[in-house]
């Protein structure tokens, strides 16, 4: 039985696979509850877009990879392109969607960001 914090929720995990051990089940289940919730926060927040993390800090070059992927998936545009737009907006993905699927320019899509409090889906409607 793993307690969640002090709302009084309650996850059972059943007995440890090794007897006498008391944190394996229960590290387990903890993690997975704070991933679920966690991943609920970023929803509700507005850094995600379906199953993209569009909040996505691009530091290395898997990462640059993935931004182009993502910006070229929401947008329809070209790797070429997505690429192109993440280079003029600093490798924000969600300014560079707003960039390319609006038309806008760099400016203009950090005050239509700025304007829906940085949640993408609302910037886009």
């Amino acid at each position: 039985l793993v307690e969640l914090g002090r709302s009084g929720v309650f996850h059972v995990v059943g007995p440890e696979v090794l007897t006498g051990s008391t944190r394996l089940k229960a590290g387990t289940a903890t993690k997975l509850v704070l991933n679920i919730l966690t991943t609920g926060a970023m929803v509700r927040l507005g850094k995600t877009w379906g199953n993209l993390m569009v909040d996505l800090q691009a530091t290395n070059a898997k990462l640059r990879d993935r931004a182009v992927r993502m910006v070229a998936e929401l947008t329809g545009a070209t790797p070429e392109a997505a690429r192109a737009a993440l280079g003029d907006a600093g490798g924000n993905i969600k300014l560079a969607t707003v960039m390319l699927s609006r038309e806008l320019s760099r400016a203009d899509a950090e005050a239509r960001l700025a304007q829906a409090g940085g949640n993408l889906r609302q910037a886009l409607a």
